[in-house]
């Protein structure tokens, strides 16, 4: 017996994705901004360190 080419459409999961994507898409694109914020600011203090060294 061969597999379906379609597999059945799962409605209740594409409502949980319905529900909570405006959740969590804005967390997501926040921590995101927090993140790369942080990391800039980790490359900067580490070149100012490297500057007042030499």
């Amino acid at each position: 017996m061969k597999a379906p080419i379609f597999k059945r459409f799962n409605f209740t999961m594409a409502l949980q994705w319905l529900i909570f994507l405006p959740v969590i898409l804005p967390l997501c694109i926040i921590f995101g901004a927090l993140q790369g914020v942080m990391n800039m600011v980790e490359k900067m203090a580490q070149r100012m360190w490297m500057d007042m060294e030499l």
